[in-house]
């Protein structure tokens, strides 16, 4: 499968779209957030900002 055919979804913290990974395959429905990063910052995503 090419690059471009996998899907993808959009970060709930920084609203940047990012691709499907392998490590993500039994997950997918569950993933929410691009990276570790994001994930430990969800708290301060859009809609929290002061």
């Amino acid at each position: 499968m090419k690059k471009s055919e996998l899907p993808t979804k959009i970060c709930h913290v920084c609203e940047r779209p990012f691709t499907w990974r392998k490590k993500w395959q039994r997950d997918w429905h569950n993933v929410k957030y691009c990276s570790k990063r994001c994930a430990s910052n969800r708290q301060k995503g859009k809609h929290n900002d002061q």
